[in-house]
């Protein structure tokens, strides 16, 4: 007798990854880039696998106006977790899909451009 295979349904999980551009222009600053990306997956597992996945596969070069080389390419998968809310067909808006926290706003300040109103 063969064993039932086990059917997990997939649930949809939230992976902050980080990336990083860089150039060969010698007086380049590197700009860091955060991504909220929804993984659908039957595991925490398996949504680790396919974040990390999806983060390298997302490097880019380009020229910028400058005619500098710029890249794009992951830094870091920095979490992944389960969605707080994953029943996306009968959501209202405002809907939680991932929640952290931190002690030190000055420091939370400091790098979120859109809070000093900052262009990049």
């Amino acid at each position: 007798m063969k064993p039932e295979s086990v059917n997990k349904t997939e649930s949809f999980y939230m992976a902050i990854i980080l990336y990083k551009s860089s150039s060969d222009t010698l007086d380049y600053q590197p700009l860091y880039q955060e991504s909220f990306v929804l993984i659908k997956a039957n595991s925490l597992e398996a949504a680790k696998a396919k974040a990390l996945n999806y983060g390298k596969n997302e490097t880019v070069s380009y020229k910028n106006e400058n005619g500098e080389t710029i890249t794009w390419s992951l830094q870091q998968v920095i979490d992944v977790n389960s969605v707080l809310d994953d029943e996306f067909d009968s959501c209202e808006d405002g809907v939680d899909l991932y929640t952290r926290h931190f002690r030190n706003y000055e420091a939370y300040q400091s790098f979120e451009p859109l809070l000093s109103n900052e262009q990049l």
